[in-house]
């Protein structure tokens, strides 16, 4: 979370500005009214300003004494709101860390089922991106601070991701899953290393940038490894051999699609639809969504199930369809189901 940064240092522009205006208009008014040279003029104009009291470089006339009046009103005044809003800026600025460090602790030891995504490079913003569109709570450990939009209420821990002590703080033991996309292969091994170890039945997943570290990974404890350029690479290629193809993946997964999504449904123990096969279950028929592969509990994939096969308790349905359907899908596969079954 960011606190009023770019205000900060808007008013200690600001303050600079009127402080420099102030001396500019005083030594130049000394120059004009008392015809003196320029650092006889400056000399005295910041000897009014910062009320040291030393004599006048030069004798002054009438008009030297109210332009010398004027200067002290205005440039006293100037100075009191530099001073003014120096100590705010101080003050402010120590309270809001302060009640800020308070305010993410507290809500960190209350965390419990979140992700927490290391590195908020490209990839992190677009992963965290995407998590605040489905509701999904997450931390964001960055080793320096960030600039964000206001609006984007982050919860960010400032340090190195590999050190245990931070991935502690950060609840990796009470958390669902950690990303790593920091920079390097070496420091997302680190990470793996130390998170696997502190909470072995993590969901991990993990950035490979170098060709043969994705082994590396996974024996260190990754689930799942994802190589941005082998993923680029293939989509070009796709994009050029399966253009038809990738424009409907791309509509099917993008966020924010209201027509079509496609989504995973795990199917829980006590749904109405367990041991009975697609048709019986009337998702295509009644609900209009075409399941296009179901993943086994113990991992097995099946591709475009044929009516007639059976849904097992802890099964994941990949389906494709309207989101709304696919929200009664998601309440028909819960134990819940069968209240929404009768509806």
């Amino acid at each position: 979370m960011r606190w009023g940064l770019n205000s900060i240092r808007d008013k200690a522009f600001i303050s600079c500005l009127f402080v420099l205006l102030v001396i500019l208009i005083g030594t130049i008014g000394y120059m004009l009214v008392e015809k003196w040279g320029f650092f006889d003029s400056l000399y005295m104009t910041v000897i009014t300003l910062t009320t040291i009291g030393y004599k006048e470089v030069h004798p002054l006339s009438g008009a030297g004494r109210a332009f010398t009046l004027l200067l002290v009103f205005f440039g006293l005044s100037v100075v009191f709101y530099v001073i003014n809003n120096g100590i705010k800026v101080v003050i402010e600025g120590e309270l809001r860390d302060i009640l800020g460090r308070r305010k993410v602790e507290k809500l960190l030891k209350t965390m419990k089922g979140h992700f927490i995504i290391c590195g908020y490079g490209r990839m992190g913003r677009i992963i965290c991106k995407e998590f605040k569109q489905k509701g999904i709570p997450f931390v964001v450990i960055e080793k320096e601070p960030q600039e964000t939009d206001a609006d984007e209420d982050i919860v960010f821990l400032y340090g190195d991701a590999t050190r245990d002590d931070l991935l502690l703080k950060a609840g990796i033991q009470r958390a669902k899953g950690l990303i790593s996309v920091l920079s390097t292969d070496a420091q997302n091994l680190y990470v793996v290393l130390s998170a696997r170890g502190l909470n072995p039945d993590l969901l991990i997943v993990a950035r490979a940038g170098e060709e043969g570290s994705e082994q590396k990974l996974i024996r260190a404890g990754a689930n799942r490894v994802v190589s941005p350029y082998h993923i680029g690479g293939l989509r070009i290629a796709h994009s050029v051999l399966k253009p038809a193809v990738v424009d409907f993946i791309e509509f099917a997964t993008r966020t924010g699609n209201l027509e079509l999504q496609m989504e995973e449904v795990r199917v829980e123990e006590g749904s109405p639809i367990v041991d009975k096969t697609i048709h019986e279950s009337g998702i295509g028929r009644e609900l209009g969504v075409i399941v296009v592969a179901i993943k086994r509990a113990e991992g097995e994939m099946k591709f475009n199930p044929m009516h007639n096969t059976v849904i097992r308790a802890g099964d994941t349905l990949i389906a494709i369809g309207e989101i709304a359907r696919l929200k009664k899908l998601e309440k028909l596969a819960s134990r819940k189901g069968k209240a929404v079954a009768k509806t």
